[in-house]
This record gives C-alpha cells, structure tokens and sequence, in this order.
C-alpha cells in the first residue's frame, strides 16, 4: 500500500497561511480559570443513528487472550461464559507459560470438556541468554508443543526494551544466539506471536504537543523517552525486522499492529516486505477508529493478514471492536481516556473481511485451530 501524500505545494502554502492568520483560538486565554485536563469532559450534542453491537457478527478468535490462568474448573467457566456472550468461539491464552504451567491448564481445559473453546501459546525465558541459550530454548519448545501448544507467544515488550543477557548487555531481538529457535518454530509450523516496543509517543518527549501526553502523565512505567535508559523505538523496530528477515520460513505475528496503526502506509509496507509476517488487532482501536475511510481501505487490501486479538480480558470492551469493524456509526466513544480523547466511526467492514478478520486468517496459521462453530464446519 502506497502511503498517503500531498502535493509538495500544499504544506508551503498551509504554513503561510498560519504566518499571516494566526488562529485566535491558539493565542486567546480564558478569562476564567480552565479546567484540568482530567476534569474537562464535555457532553457531545451531536445527535446521530447509534448501533451498539453486543456480540460479534461471526465467531471470532481472540488471538491476542489474557484470561486468568485456566487450571481452575471456576475460572475456565467463568471466561467462557464470558466468551458465549460475546461470541467469542476461540481464545489464545497468550499469558505466559511454559512446561508445567502450560501442561496444567491444557489438561484442565480438555477435563472440563472445553477442548474446542482454546488454544494455547508457549512462553520463552529470555533472561540472561549467553552461549549455548538458544539451543536450550529452542528444546523447551519443542517440548512445550510436543505437549499441546500451537504457537510461541505472547512474547512481551521486555524482549529488546529491557531484557538483559548473562554479560549485562540488552538482549537485541535480532540477536544470533536465538536464531535456533525461531528455526524451531517455522520447523514446527507454529506462529511466533511478538510484542515490539509501545506506542511510538512513549519514546518521544513528554511535553504538550505529544498525544500521549496523559497516558504517560498517569502511568510512569510508559515513559520511554530517557536514551540513556531505553533504545529509540526505531530501533526497536529494526531490531525486529532484521530478526523477522533471517527466518522467512517461520510466521510471524506482529502484537498490536506493530503499533503502526496511526501510520497504515508504513505497515503496508511490512507486510509488502514481508509475506510470512500478520498483524494484531489489540489496544489500537482508538487509532483505527479516528481514520474510518483509510482504515476500511487498509483492511480490504490486507484482509489475509489481519486478525483480531484484544490483548486484556475485560469482556465488556469487546463490543467498541465489534461496533467499529461492523457499522459505519459516526462519533462514538472509546472505552480509555487515557488512550484517547477523540472519538471513533465505524468502517462498516464487509462480511467476506470480518470473516477472515475475526477467524479464517488464524485458522490458516495456528495449528490444530479447533473449527467447532465457525461457518462450513
């Protein structure tokens, strides 16, 4: 996908216009005291059709799950009633976990007669990685597969932001010691499921003009901009494509769209670079639904290579996903202030894309997807 542009006499001439009318809405000041920015929450008067959509067209997989552990008969009950509501047909329990974490809810799943309602995703330990760790890893998975897993995953933001290797260095994503186990992994035939840096603004400084100015105001823990703490999100990003570019035979899934969400062009352009890599839906609703046309564009064209994911399990959030991918409302809110303080449209998706979106895509690359419940099965 070409990414969007304008013709080169455009900004000149939007710049001169700003010199020579400066907007009076940028210089006035109130003449009473404003609000904080917490405490201002205007009350929209718009007024226009409203379709809330409390479950999902299709049956859908949450490939992006974080329920609570699932060894538990209560838990297991509780997260699938959840998911009945929804139409949630399939989660991904993508919470780490690996040997006898992972064996024990799998064997608790298929006790409780669940079997067709997950799947799950191994977790790799990264920490203190030195000679001889990728092999070591690498045998884990094939161990962790061997014993019902179907994917790696979700390998958190620590992998390049900040975890560390034996020597003390920061553990590069491109990294040679683990090409073995994304070796493995394509061997295998099972996705590797990988969350690269956060939004590009944490890494940007925390002054007024960043959009995340709030989100990182409320949770110090985003604060990434410090490079003498953390690298640039750029290269974070390089890191990943370099790892992605060595193993073309091994799936890759992007967590959260390599949050590139607010710049569609450029994932187009990963996805044109590379055939073997998807992207996830999860926490970048407020960037899809703020560019309703673009947005809709973006998923027609790279409908094999979407799928839906929601990242945390709060089941009262789900139905925003299914309102901006199902209707084409208008000027509707999202479920965090914090990520946005805009509001969302719908792309009112066609049917053959939800399809994909919500299943198809994620039967086509996980292995052994149950298919109980999906259309044609």
């Amino acid at each position: 996908m070409r990414r969007p542009t304008l013709p080169i006499a455009a900004p000149i001439m939007l710049s001169m216009a700003l010199i020579a009318c400066p907007s009076s809405a940028q210089t006035r000041q109130p003449s009473i005291p404003p609000p904080s920015i917490v405490a201002y929450r205007p009350h929209s008067t718009l007024v226009v059709p409203e379709h809330p959509v409390p479950r999902a067209k299709f049956p859908a997989v949450d490939f992006h799950g974080h329920p609570p552990d699932l060894s538990t008969p209560e838990n297991i009950e509780r997260v699938v009633a959840a998911m009945d509501e929804l139409n949630l047909q399939v989660m991904v329990q993508a919470r780490p976990s690996s040997g006898d974490r992972l064996t024990r809810q799998i064997d608790a799943v298929r006790a409780a007669g669940y079997a067709d309602r997950f799947v799950f995703f191994a977790s790799l330990d990264l920490r203190n990685v030195g000679p001889g760790s990728g092999a070591r890893i690498a045998k884990q998975l094939e161990e962790d597969v061997a014993a019902g897993a179907v994917g790696i995953g979700e390998i958190m933001k620590g992998f390049g932001l900040s975890i560390q290797k034996a020597d003390g260095t920061r553990l590069h994503l491109d990294d040679p010691e683990l090409d073995v186990v994304w070796e493995t992994a394509g061997r295998l035939g099972v996705p590797v499921f990988v969350h690269t840096a956060d939004p590009a603004e944490f890494f940007e400084p925390m002054d007024y003009e960043n959009e995340r100015w709030l989100e990182m105001a409320l949770f110090e823990s985003r604060r990434y901009f410090d490079r003498s703490r953390f690298p640039s999100f750029e290269e974070l990003m390089a890191e990943r494509d370099r790892m992605i570019a060595k193993h073309p035979n091994t799936t890759w899934v992007v967590a959260h769209m390599s949050w590139y969400a607010n710049d569609l062009g450029k994932l187009g352009q990963l996805f044109d670079r590379y055939p073997n890599v998807l992207g996830e839906l999860g926490a970048v609703l407020y960037d899809l639904g703020r560019q309703p046309r673009f947005a809709r564009q973006f998923f027609i064209e790279y409908q094999d290579r979407i799928l839906f994911g929601k990242d945390s399990f709060a089941p009262d959030e789900y139905p925003y996903y299914w309102r901006v991918f199902e209707t084409a409302d208008e000027y509707f809110d999202y479920y965090r202030d914090y990520h946005a303080f805009w509001k969302l449209y719908g792309l009112d998706l066609p049917d053959e894309v939800l399809k994909k979106v919500y299943y198809a895509n994620a039967a086509r690359i996980v292995p052994h997807m149950p298919t109980t419940g999906f259309p044609g099965s």
